[in-house]
């Protein structure tokens, strides 16, 4: 892959997240009935950033999870054996799930499904640091850090501190 542009750097991703954070709030009145689920992989560390964030500013934090959306894939082979079965409370709670790239649709799908075998929330929203298009299923996101508009020649690569050492957004060409 050769890399064509840097999208986000650093300080680009931080001011993103802090809006994104900011825009939650205001559209759930608050931290209360709040859960921060981070999609692993790429969407944990942004979604940690997000609870902080909102715990910064409401002074008291959303409950936060982690979930693992491979059982619930409809596009991979998976061992069934070594898939641990999520579980927390969902049922009368706001969720919102948190990735890196929206692209397909299908992992918000998965973890939109893995919520819902847990309860009834209350709604399920999603945020996405970088929306690329391309959607095969009916899915957007309600908070959006940049839309980039690519090609299905081209990549983009969250890179975060926790994951990867470094933390930026880049746009390959395969």
């Amino acid at each position: 892959m050769r890399k064509k542009a840097e999208i986000m750097d650093r300080d680009g991703i931080n001011r993103a997240l802090t809006r994104i954070s900011h825009e939650i709030l205001e559209k759930n009145n608050g931290a209360g009935d709040l859960v921060i689920v981070g999609i692993k992989r790429g969407g944990v560390p942004l979604a940690k950033f997000i609870y902080q964030k909102i715990g910064q500013i409401e002074g008291r934090n959303p409950e936060y999870y982690e979930l693992d959306t491979t059982m619930y894939r409809d596009d991979i082979e998976k061992p069934i054996e070594n898939i641990q079965k999520q579980d927390f409370e969902v049922n009368g709670k706001k969720i919102v799930l948190v990735d890196d790239v929206m692209f397909t649709g299908r992992t918000v799908r998965a973890a939109i499904d893995c919520v819902m075998d847990m309860g009834r929330p209350q709604c399920i929203r999603l945020a996405v640091l970088v929306d690329r298009g391309h959607r095969e299923l009916p899915i957007r996101a309600d908070y959006v850090g940049k839309n980039v508009p690519t090609s299905l020649d081209e990549v983009i690569k969250v890179t975060t501190d926790e994951l990867d050492g470094e933390q930026n957004v880049i746009l390959y060409e395969k």
